[in-house]
Order: structure tokens, then C-alpha cells, then sequence
């Protein structure tokens, strides 16, 4: 019998991401609402409704999987993975509002999950490791993957296979990789056990294959015609398939026997139930069971209404090939039969273009949608192994290949991203002037203008601006040439390779991905409506009001900054003075903390623009006593930090790399306080960008120390710092080339005050120095190494 509709499970809000079905009555869905959603039914006859919402993250949840019951769950176990780097365990026995466990080591999205019969976890990550888990404790950590690891099954209790965004599948023993299987020519997306032959995997190359074991490509299943996420095998040992291309394919025997066209962009996700049923989870944000048992087939009503949403689609003529409707046929050309599964046939009726699939199991061509020419913003882009919603080619100068801006529309189910930071970090990582981010903020504005997120939830309005994202103000052009060199570096600052020319932002509208161009912008944008902007003044009972004389002084200080960062600079109307910074400071006091990065931001403009307004005695103290309180410092540093306060510790990171440059003289009292505060953060609490900034701070206080005498307290506690970093650090190897070179910095100190540096810290220096270059093998850190170990006494 054929696959019909048997269920449509609905109650999250956003795209379901993944799937387990381990009973007839019992289906886990995970999804990007940050929920995950514990569905059963008590008899084989009634329907399935949702038992348990587990709130399995504070962002996207991307992974779902099922331990089987124990003495301590006699339900079993969900467990879930998401953005917010966590593993979270639920039983299902009693759901509590808290996991019964939390994993804690990837550093990234965890992307795939999937549980060995004794119970062991194994996981994927965009941290590129996949690792695994017993008793809830980490046991294995698989590394060896250049890109994230999208896909993980466990073989065994001691063999697993894990699939990566660099095209290869891994077999591992234990934490050993025995063997690594190429074949597939994009990320591959998912893997399943094939009894008595070894596992099937599927990719975003739009190809499912079968594997032995022993690495024998048995065959390759060829029908989708986009990116396959996912991949369930049937108790008859038949493949389920799901994809880009809206479909869920059963293949026998190497053969696409049936085609069920989803009425969604994309299927993320397909389960099977040990009684043949086939789950589906979908963008639309719905979970659907299909049945091949006509007992569980839903009503004639709902699958004729599933049908009629089928035929409703609005399918991209580029989806489906291309269109020319003068040589369409008409409707007799649905008289003749198709010649497989899933083939896809375009029709003219009357003024519309039809797209009708042959459907083997009812032997007749099934409507699936109205083909139209327009393209909105379609299928997930892929770089460097993970998914974004666009990824922009940005020329740099001719002859030069493109650098990629990748961007995600939201970051969370309810909040857009922001633009700024994107930005910022797209000129980080490829070493541009940070005088470039306006421009490339405006990029990213213009070419997201049209597409609109179906979120439901409200957005955002910037109670500092009355603007509804974000916008930084206008960032300094790099600092003029110092007199001062360093030594060491040659530098007086940490700044990026200067460019002798800004990026060319191409102003042409990019080109749909299922046309085949290399770049995409999601719908063209329509006819910008207005503005409204709701004034919160006045409104002197709110704590995020502020007063005449505040907004007259917070005026002054956006004069003062637009003056110093024109092009060219222009002598400022008027200085700033401790009482401007004194009106931050009470600002900061009042605002809540999803709400004080626009100040905390305007704070890291003005000590690196105007470090004489903080002179006065008392006034660094203050400040910097409410910028730490502002960044919840003296808060929980359990993981995951709320994106509100990670934004705001990298702002205040940013605010401390500004305060110590060439201008300011570090007494005692205020820089202690900062370099002993820095010290009580949990560095494994950081994230890449953050570690970066701390690096920094601590390269510019080194550099400061190179122009003035300090204290030996000032040098141990900055050393300290920068050691804790070296030692500390695995992954990122920017962080430590930072912190390198203050070192070095410091050590050339030390070779001039003899008093600063005593044989014992020398010689922890060595033994730190000399382990760096086996785990960052760069050259870059080899040279600074050997040039540190030769500079201590």
C-alpha cells in the first residue's frame, strides 16, 4: 500500500529541525522555537497529542534524541541540542522545567545527536568535534573534521560514524579514526545503519548513498534534486529520504518506489516507527505521520485538504526547470502516465503554469503547486560547514577573488540579527578597518530589506535610538601614526592589516541559487514604508527615560564623536568632561541589561576618543564599577550566557582594549581593579570574540608599559592574565597570538626593570611558551615562541 497522510501534528512556532520516533506511540520534535515537544498517544487508535513542552534551550534547538527507559526514568530520556552550545537531558517520566542534566564542552551549535542502545550520547557540533558521552560524563572527544560535524550515529558501544560539512564521513574506535570515507561532493547531512550492510549517508550534493562498513560504496541514490538533510531506515530495511526539494522519498532496493510532497520550503527531518510509519518534520514548523496501513490513514476530509494545500503552492520556476509557457502542453498531457516516481511534469492551464508529480501509489499525476517566476528568500546558503540565510560575495579590488559575508536573519526565534555585529566580524576576520562597517552594515540592511520573518514575535525597538535594530555610531578611522614603536611588534597598538582601498560593495541584485549563480539575496525588497518611531519622552516614572540635562549631554557626546570621526577629523565645538561620562555611568545604572549595549557601545567611542573626560580623580573608578556591574559580572558564568550579556561583555572587553593606549597613565587604584576583575571570569565562559578582545586589553596594557614605568604589581597581574590565555586556549589561535606578543612586550620589560621578573615566573613563561607551537602549529607563533624563549633572562 502506498504512504498517505495518517497525522499533522501542530504546536511549534518555528521550523522543526529534527525527529525521533523510537515507539509506535511516542515522537520527539525539536525546533527552532527553542522547544522541544514530547508526543504521545495512549492507544494505537487515539491521536497524538503533545505531553511534554521541554524548554530545551534559549535558542534555536537543532537535535533531538531518545535514551530508552531506565530505573531512574522509567519513560526514558529526551535529550537536545541547539545554539546555545548545551546538551540538555530531560526524563520524560516527570518533565521538570530545568534538564535533569546539562553536558557542557562544545563551543558551538550542536547539530546532530544520537544515543548507542546502552545509552551513551554521542554529538555533533559547528565547533567541528563530535563527542561522546557516558553516564552524562564526556568520554570521547573526536576531533579530525575541518568543518562542522553535521551528522553522528553510533555503530556500537565503542564504533561511530560522524559526517561533516568537508564532504568526508569518519568511522571512529573509541577516539581513534580507523577510517574516513570521500564520495559525496557537498556537506553530508545525515547517516543511518543499513542491517547486514553497514549505513547509508545523504548530502547536500542531493545524492543518498549506501556504504559497507569497510568503506564499499554499494549504490547511489539519485531523485532529490536539492540538499538532503535526513535519513531513517524502515524495519523491511527500505531508506527514507528528506530534503530541500519539499519531499520525503522511500528508495527499495535502490529505487524510488514513492514521493510525498510536503506543502513546506523544506523537509529537515525524517523518523520511522518500528510499525513501518514514516515522521516528517517540516519548516512550516508541523510534524507529519505518513502510514502505508490504510487503518491509520486520516480521513477522507483532511487528506483531501492536504492535497488541495499541496496544489496551492507557489513553486520557483527555477525549482522545477525552466518555463517557457508558449511550448507547455495543456491538460491532455496529464493522460500520459509518467515513467517514475516523482517525475515532474509542467502544464499550461489557461494563464497559470501548473506543476503536477506522478504518484506510483494512486498510478496518476498529483498537482503540487502553481509555478511562478519570482524567487523569495528559498533554501539555507552553506559556509566554511554551516548554515546562514545568505552569504554575500564582497569585492575587494579587481583581480582578487570575493571575500564571503556570511548573515543569519535571526539569531534567536524572536530576534532579528544585528547587522552591526555581522559586520564587525566579517572585517575582523579577514583583517579590514574597522572604518569599513558602515558601509558594510548598509550593504547588509539593503540587500535583507524585503524578507520578513514569521516569528510572531514583535520586534525590537532600541529604547536609545527609537530605531528597531541597532546602529552603532560611526566608528574612527584607524588611529594616525604613532611616534612611539614598540620594540617588539614595531607598533604602538594592536590594529588590522591597513587596506589601501575600502571594499566595493556590488550594488547588482544577486541571482536565486536554483538558477545556478554563486549569489542570492532573498526576495527583492518592496517599497520601503515609512518609518514610525515612538518617542519615550517624556516619561519620567520609566527607569529607561532620561532627563533634560542627560539628553543634552548624551547630545554633546554624539557631536563631539561625529566631529573627531569625520573624514577629514574637524577640531571639536566643544570638549567632553567627567560629567558626561558621569551622566553614562547613571544610565547604565537604570537600564536593564537587554537594553544597555547602545550605552555601553557609546562608552567604548569615548575612552578611545576622549580619554581626558575620565581624568578627574574618582571618575575611572566609578565608571568602570558600573560598566562591570552593567556586563552582570558578579553574576552566574553557567553556559549559556543570555546573548544580551554575551553582547554586553564584549562591548565592555572593547570599552578596556580603548582605555589603554599611548594617552592614558594606568594608576594603580583603578587599573588594578579592572586586571583583578578580569581575573574572576571563567575563561572557558567566553566566547571566540570575546577571548579575542581580552587578548587585546592585555597586548595594549603591555604596550603602555613599553612607554612609562609601572609598578611590579601592574606587570604580575598583567602577566597573569596573559599566561591564563596561553594556558587556557586550544582552539583560537588569534586570542593567543595576542597575548603572545604581550608577553613578549612584558619579557622586554622585565629585560630593562631587573626587578620585575623573578627565575620562578621565568621559568612557568618557558614551560608555557614552549607547549603553544604543538597545539598551534601556525608560523606566526613558532616565530614569536622562539623569540620570547630567547628574550628571557
Amino acid at each position: 500500500m502506498p504512504y498517505k497522510l495518517s497525522a499533522t501534528l501542530s504546536a511549534h512556532s518555528s521550523d522543526v529541525r529534527a525527529l525521533s520516533s523510537p515507539t509506535n506511540d511516542l515522537i520527539l520534535s525539536a525546533s527552532r522555537d527553542s522547544t522541544a515537544i514530547s508526543w504521545q498517544r495512549l492507544s494505537p487508535n487515539s491521536p497524538f497529542a503533545p505531553v511534554s513542552i521541554l524548554r530545551a534551550g534559549s535558542r534555536y534547538v537543532n537535535s533531538v534524541a531518545y535514551i530508552s527507559p531506565t530505573p531512574d526514568a522509567p519513560k526514558g530520556y529526551a535529550v537536545t541540542g541547539g545554539q546555545d552550545t548545551v546538551i540538555n537531558v530531560f526524563s520524560l517520566h516527570s518533565p521538570k522545567e530545568d534538564p535533569d542534566f546539562s553536558l557542557l564542552a562544545h563551543t558551538e551549535n550542536v547539530c546532530a545527536l544520537d544515543v548507542s542502545p546502552s545509552g551513551a550520547i554521542i554529538s555533533g557540533s559547528w565547533d567541528k568535534t563530535a563527542k561522546v558521552w557516558k553516564n552524562f560524563a564526556l568520554a570521547y572527544d573526536l576531533k579530525g573534521h575541518q568543518q562542522s560535524v553535521w551528522a553522528v550515529l553510533a555503530v556500537d558501544e565503542e564504533q561511530y560514524l560522524t559526517g561533516s560539512g568537508d564532504k568526508t564521513i569518519k568511522l571512529w574506535q573509541q577516539h581513534k579514526t580507523i577510517h574516513t570515507y570521500h564520495g559525496h561532493g557537498d556537506a553530508v547531512r545525515g547517516l543511518a545503519l543499513m542491517p547486514d550492510i553497514g549505513f547509508a549517508s545523504c548530502s547536500n550534493d542531493s545524492e543518498v548513498r549506501v556504504w559497507t562498513l569497510g568503506g564499499d560504496l554499494v549504490y547511489t541514490l539519485s531523485g532529490h534534486t536539492s540538499f538532503v538533510y535526513s535519513l531513517s531506515i524502515l524495519p523491511n530495511g527500505d531508506v527514507v529520504s528528506g530534503g530541500e526539494d519539499r519531499t520525503v522519498r522511500v528508495w527499495k532496493d535502490g529505487e524510488c518506489t514513492q514521493t510525498i510532497v510536503h506543502p513546506a520550503i523544506s523537509v529537515w527531518a525524517v523518523s520511522t516507527m518500528p510499525n513501518g510509519d514514516i515522521v516528517s518534520g517540516c519548516s512550516d514548523g508541523v510534524v507529519r505521520v505518513f502510514s502505508s496501513t490504510e487503518e491509520r490513514w486520516a480521513s477522507e476530509g483532511d487528506l483531501k485538504a492536504y492535497d488541495d494545500k499541496l496544489a496551492s503552492q507557489a513553486l520557483p520556476s527555477q525549482q522545477v526547470g525552466d518555463v517557457k509557457k508558449s511550448d507547455l502542453p495543456g491538460l491532455e498531457a496529464l493522460s500520459i502516465p509518467g515513467k517514475k516516481p516523482g517525475e515532474v511534469k509542467m502544464i499550461r492551464n489557461g494563464a497559470l503554469v501548473e506543476a503536477h508529480q506522478w504518484d506510483t501509489a494512486s498510478n496518476a499525476w498529483q498537482k503540487i503547486g502553481d509555478v511562478v517566476d519570482a524567487v523569495g528568500q528559498g533554501r539555507k546558503q552553506l559556509y566554511q560547514g554551516r548554515e546562514y540565510d545568505y552569504v554575500f560575495d564582497v569585492n575587494i579590488q579587481d583581480g582578487v577573488p570575493p571575500l564571503k559575508l556570511p548573515y543569519n536573519l535571526v539569531v534567536t526565534s524572536i530576534q532579528l540579527d544585528n547587522p552591526f555585529s555581522a559586520a564587525q566580524k566579517f572585517l575582523e576576520t579577514n583583517d579590514l578597518p574597522l572604518t569599513y562597517i558602515d558601509e558594510v552594515v548598509k550593504f547588509i540592511e539593503k540587500n535583507t530589506a524585503g524578507v520578513k520573518i514569521g516569528t510572531g514575535g514583535e520586534e525590537y525597538v532600541d529604547p536609545y535610538t527609537g530605531a528597531s535594530r541597532y546602529r552603532s555610531a560611526p566608528t574612527a578611522p584607524s588611529a594616525p601614526a604613532s611616534t612611539y614603536q614598540d620594540p617588539y611588534t614595531g607598533a604602538s597598538r594592536y590594529t588590522g592589516t591597513p587596506q589601501s582601498s575600502a571594499p566595493t560593495i556590488p550594488a547588482s541584485q544577486y541571482m536565486d541559487p536554483f538558477t545556478g549563480a554563486s549569489r542570492y539575496s532573498g526576495a527583492a525588497p518592496p517599497a520601503p514604508s515609512p518609518v514610525i518611531v515612538t518617542s519615550i519622552l517624556p516619561a519620567s516614572t520609566s527607569s529607561l527615560a532620561m532627563y533634560p540635562e542627560e539628553i543634552n549631554r548624551i547630545d554633546q557626546a554624539f557631536t563631539f564623536l561625529s566631529e573627531v570621526t569625520a573624514t577629514p577629523p574637524r577640531r571639536p565645538t566643544a570638549g567632553l568632561s567627567a560629567t558626561h561620562v558621569d551622566t553614562i555611568t547613571q544610565i547604565l545604572e537604570r537600564w536593564p541589561s537587554s537594553q544597555r549595549f547602545p550605552v555601553i557601545d557609546l562608552s567604548r567611542l569615548l575612552t578611545g576618543f576622549s580619554p581626558e573626560a575620565f581624568d578627574a580623580p574618582g571618575v575611572k573608578e566609578k565608571f568602570f564599577e558600573a560598566l562591570f556591574k552593567a556586563s552582570e559580572w558578579d553574576v552566574s558564568w553557567s553556559l549559556p550566557l543570555p546573548k544580551a550579556r554575551e553582547t554586553n561583555i564584549l562591548l565592555l572587553f572593547r570599552t578596556l582594549a580603548n582605555l589603554f593606549q599611548e594617552k592614558v597613565v594606568p594608576e594603580e587604584g583603578w587599573s588594578s581593579k579592572v586586571f583583578e576583575a578580569l581575573g574572576q571570569a571563567p575563561y572557558a565562559s567566553l566566547n571566540k570574540t570575546q577571548r579575542v578582545a581580552l587578548a587585546t586589553i592585555l597586548f595594549n596594557a603591555s604596550c603602555v608599559a613599553l612607554r612609562i614605568p609601572v609598578e611590579k604589581s601592574y606587570f604580575d597581574q598583567v602577566t597573569g592574565l596573559v599566561l591564563r590565555i596561553l594556558e587556557s586556549e586550544t582552539v583560537d589561535s588569534e586570542a593567543v597570538y595576542r597575548a603572545l606578543v604581550g608577553l613578549g612586550n612584558l619579557i622586554h620589560i622585565a629585560k630593562n626593570q631587573k626587578t620585575l621578573l623573578d627565575a620562578s615566573k621565568a621559568g612557568e613563561i618557558i614551560q608555557c611558551v614552549r607547549a603553544l607551537p604543538k597545539i598551534f602549529p601556525e608560523e606566526r607563533v613558532q616565530n614569536v615562541t622562539r623569540e620570547i624563549v630567547a628574550l628571557v633572562p
